[in-house]
């Protein structure tokens, strides 16, 4: 009897404490959770510029290999590698010593062909030499003028001037070398302004016009914006891309965008008025559609509601939201990840909560 009072006494308190766990479980279970703390933001209304993206490159609006086109000797180099210049500077003197002589004979042909003339002029009126005397003489007057003025050209080809104002690359010659007949002397390229082309899909083609303002960027100046305006539309598609080629003139007062860099560019199209937007880190994307947690007041107390929503451009860290959302909605910014329908939250603003999209 002794033994099975004290089992029945064991196994009673065992079961015992046993439901009373349950109890306190299942009680604990029943209760609400906790509020989770999360930060938020409201939809706005926004005036946004749409524009159109493409990739393209910089092209100088004038861009040549300063050349001679007579053969000759280099005996004085007036410019310095990426050196400004100025428009008809002279760059390079190629040797002139022979050309001269020979222009120096060719004037005193001239002068004897000139008194020669003018001994006729004054024989025809007498009647003392042929008409045709005369004119023999003055042929060879203009022959001879012409010879001078021949050899006086090609002594100014010899010294080689800059064709437009620009700014010049790395020397190619040196002092004393014989540069044959378009021989490479540097590199010249006039900078301000400067092109930018790039191409865009047929489709935009109505949307496009000469004098749209435009806006490029450069990797060498990342986060700094250069403005122009579209100066040439190609009338032309390209039929292997489907594509519009377009040319959009730059200024370049500072000589910072250089020909050749990669640049992207945006056509601004006409501004959109009252466009709600949202933080992006505000939307939860997925691939069966995109969706925001709404703050909403139940009851006296703050919960969330999964809301689908259609989303739009993306821009300066905010999205568009086309369809799903109204003006002054409060949404979840931070801390999605620990939220579910119905849930209540306490919201905290002030500091910047864990959780957030994509950690």
């Amino acid at each position: 009897m002794i033994v099975l009072v004290a089992l029945t006494l064991l196994y009673g308190g065992i079961f015992g404490w046993k439901y009373i766990q349950s109890q306190k479980l299942a009680a604990r279970a029943s209760m609400p959770p906790p509020p989770a703390t999360v930060a938020t933001a409201h939809v706005e209304r926004q005036s946004w510029q749409p524009r159109l993206s493409a990739v393209g490159s910089l092209v100088a609006t004038q861009g040549v290999f300063v050349s001679n086109e007579i053969a000759g000797q280099v005996t004085d180099i007036r410019f310095e590698s990426g050196q400004a210049v100025a428009a008809g500077e002279l760059m390079v003197q190629l040797d002139d010593d022979v050309d001269r002589a020979s222009l120096a004979s060719l004037l005193a042909e001239q002068r004897l062909a000139d008194i020669q003339f003018q001994r006729a002029a004054k024989l025809v009126n007498e009647k003392l030499v042929s008409r045709s005397d005369y004119d023999s003489a003055q042929a060879a007057l203009d022959s001879a003028a012409a010879q001078v003025e021949s050899q006086r050209a090609r002594i100014s080809k010899k010294a080689i001037r800059a064709p437009f104002a620009g700014l010049l690359g790395i020397r190619r010659v040196d002092l004393g070398q014989f540069l044959a007949p378009g021989s490479e002397i540097v590199s010249l390229q006039a900078l301000d302004p400067i092109y930018a082309e790039y191409s865009l899909p047929e489709r935009h083609l109505s949307e496009l016009a000469v004098s749209q303002p435009v806006e490029v960027s450069v990797a060498a100046y990342s986060g700094r914006t250069f403005a122009g305006r579209i100066s040439a539309v190609s009338p032309r598609i390209d039929v292997n891309t489907r594509s519009v080629r377009l040319r959009a003139t730059l200024e370049n007062p500072e000589q910072l965008l250089r020909p050749g860099m990669f640049a992207e560019v945006h056509t601004l199209l006409p501004a959109r008025e009252d466009v709600l937007t949202l933080p992006a880190r505000a939307i939860t994307y997925n691939p069966y559609g995109d969706a925001v947690f709404a703050v909403e007041e139940v009851n006296g107390t703050l919960q969330v509601q999964r809301r689908q929503v259609e989303t739009g451009e993306e821009r300066g860290g905010r999205v568009e939201i086309v369809r799903g959302l109204e003006a002054g909605a409060q949404v979840v910014t931070a801390g999605q990840n620990k939220l579910r329908n119905g849930q209540s939250v306490e919201i905290d603003n002030s500091v910047e909560l864990k959780g957030q999209v994509g950690e």
